[in-house]
């Protein structure tokens, strides 16, 4: 069973190098008749894998595509541009395909021998992508994450918050959400008995996992991406605020990042804004860098501080134009 067996992955493997094979071709590289070629190409269709036959001079096998995915099997160099493709998806660089690319690469790292999970880290370490990013992340701590949220195993580690302090979490890791710029853990707090979330790049050194297993739980509103985007737009800052922008949402999408802002539409061409910042004058900068018009539900500090700023702009407004009309001579 076991000669067989290892026969079926020399066969796959050989189906899936080259998009057409021989039944001759296929006996003589494997060192068998070509009836047992035809057994094994059964035993693989049996598995899932759609093998297409013709008959003939001409005729051979070869893989078409099925309704769905087959196991592959990849030699070393292939392995490893898959893996490189993959981080450089979670680095930001396929928008929206960052998660799915760090689930693929944990289940791909799972089952790497040693000496080439070793090649792969030292490859990625080596790769720098060119541009701004957020905090850089170790490639094996996304993984570990990866690993934990797949197997629903406890996770314990350390932890520095907003204001450096630091902390030891025992959570239930749920999810991994990107925000293009940063990574965050949605997970359970065992010890506060609440979900949080937390930025990965302040997570100290690679977790540790004690071997407990937990019951996944459902997130509050059932979407773990909708619940990071709340809760890092309008928790941890000392001023949340609301604000109403003259703009259609799908407009306004493409200028706020979910990490920056929560939008919910109130018509054809308004959206609410819900987002946060430690201090007035940030949160005033980026709305007129929006270039639409707006009104400020709350706070008031916000409404109070952008008066105070327009009074300022008329003054240096008016003392440009005085300075144009009576110009001083050298």
């Amino acid at each position: 069973m076991i000669e067989t067996s290892s026969r079926l992955l020399r066969l796959l493997a050989l189906l899936q190098s080259r998009p057409f094979w021989r039944g001759r071709e296929l006996a003589e590289r494997m060192d068998v008749t070509e009836r047992t070629v035809r057994r094994d190409i059964d035993r693989l269709r049996s598995l899932g894998y759609p093998v297409e036959s013709s008959a003939g001079t001409a005729g051979g096998y070869q893989l078409a595509a099925g309704s769905n995915l087959p196991p592959l099997l990849l030699e070393d160099d292939e392995a490893l541009a898959v893996s490189l493709g993959l981080r450089m998806a979670t680095a930001g660089t396929v928008v929206g395909m960052e998660e799915a690319a760090l689930r693929a690469l944990a289940k791909l790292e799972q089952v790497m021998p040693a000496r080439l999970r070793t090649r792969v880290r030292n490859l990625h370490a080596a790769v720098v992508p060119l541009g701004p990013g957020g905090p850089g992340i170790p490639h094996a701590l996304l993984v570990a994450l990866a690993n934990a949220c797949r197997a629903l195993q406890c996770l314990r580690f350390a932890y520095e918050d907003q204001q450096g302090r630091s902390s030891e979490r025992d959570v239930e890791p749920h999810a991994l959400v990107s925000t293009g710029s940063r990574w965050y853990l949605l997970a359970w707090d065992r010890g506060r008995g609440d979900w949080r979330t937390f930025r990965v790049d302040r997570i100290g050194g690679l977790p540790h996992a004690p071997g407990d297993r937990f019951l996944p739980r459902k997130v509050p509103g059932g979407d773990a991406a909708a619940f990071v985007a709340r809760a890092i737009t309008t928790q941890g800052h000392a001023l949340r605020a609301r604000v109403e922008l003259h703009a259609p949402l799908g407009r306004m999408r493409r200028c706020i990042p979910p990490s920056a802002g929560r939008l919910t539409r109130l018509d054809d061409g308004r959206c609410l804004l819900e987002t946060g910042a430690q201090r007035p004058d940030l949160l005033a900068y980026h709305l007129v860098m929006l270039d639409v018009p707006f009104v400020v539900l709350e706070p008031v500090e916000l409404e109070e501080h952008m008066q105070a700023l327009a009074t300022r702009l008329s003054r240096a407004v008016r003392a440009s134009r005085g300075r144009r009309a009576n110009p001083v001579l050298a």
